[in-house]
């Protein structure tokens, strides 16, 4: 399986702006968005998400979009008539503002957004309520890699340290959606999931069509977010400079990567 924190972009971004994609999500507010300069509205109605404003040099205004998940920066010219997209960089070559720009008025607000998708999904509690670590995790009830991952993770569980949960979707085999309705529907979720985990294989039935709804939402959560493999986990972590960011690992992570998701080395 792919362990995607081996990519060389950082890995949030794609994950946030093909939710911004799936969604068209993130306008700005009505007020905002109802007096946009002319030419930002029109690059606006023509299906451009403007995401937010920020300060530029050169009497122009700067504006942060994305469009089918690749975001961009907009500049309006001083005379408010003409819009300019692309890279703005100084004598020195530096974009460091064009940088900072989609940080903070795209990426980390669908961030954001994606976290409170994850959040009203469907899901079954694995751990402790109040672990301090939440870990969001895409497990299809047939997946052999959804097993590997529930184990490594035992230690950090156990110990009160970190909670998954595990957004259940059908999408491996024919009986993965029937599968993963029947955890959903049980009387209790998480002990079905831990039976389930530990050898008593959950039967395909059928279930009342709300929870089969809940995992067709699930299915089309984890289409909309691009996602390829299961397990896909998501994840809060923190940046050098202190910034709380959204991070995710498609596939099952090697050791290193499972250390980073759980926060730290197994506890003892």
């Amino acid at each position: 399986m792919r362990d995607w924190f081996s990519m060389p972009f950082p890995v949030s971004r794609s994950f946030t702006l093909i939710a911004s994609a799936m969604l068209g999500m993130l306008m700005m507010p009505t007020a905002q968005a109802d007096s946009l300069p002319a030419p930002i509205q029109a690059l606006a109605d023509q299906g451009l998400e403007i995401h937010g404003e920020f300060d530029a040099p050169g009497g122009m205004r700067g504006f942060g979009a994305s469009r089918q998940g690749q975001e961009l920066t907009i500049y309006l010219t001083p005379d408010g008539e003409h819009a300019i997209s692309g890279s703005l960089t100084d004598q020195d070559g530096d974009n460091q503002l064009e940088e900072a720009a989609l940080d903070k008025h795209v990426r980390a607000p669908l961030e954001a957004e994606t976290w409170q998708l994850l959040e009203d999904s469907h899901w079954i509690q694995d751990g402790q309520r109040d672990a301090p670590r939440v870990i969001y995790t895409f497990t299809d009830p047939n997946c052999p890699y959804c097993q590997t991952f529930w184990e490594a993770a035992r230690p950090w569980v156990d110990a009160g340290e970190v909670q998954l949960r595990h957004i259940m979707v059908g999408i491996l085999d024919a009986d993965s959606p029937a599968k993963a309705a029947a955890l959903l529907a049980a009387e209790d979720p998480a002990e079905a999931l831990v039976n389930h985990k530990q050898g008593e294989r959950i039967s395909a039935s059928a279930q009342p069509r709300d929870i089969e709804e809940q995992v067709y939402a699930n299915n089309q959560l984890f289409e909309g977010l691009g996602l390829s493999a299961t397990p896909t986990s998501a994840f809060k972590r923190q940046t050098d400079e202190g910034v709380t960011r959204l991070d995710r690992v498609e596939g099952m992570p090697n050791d290193e990567r499972l250390e980073a998701m759980m926060g730290g080395p197994a506890p003892e």
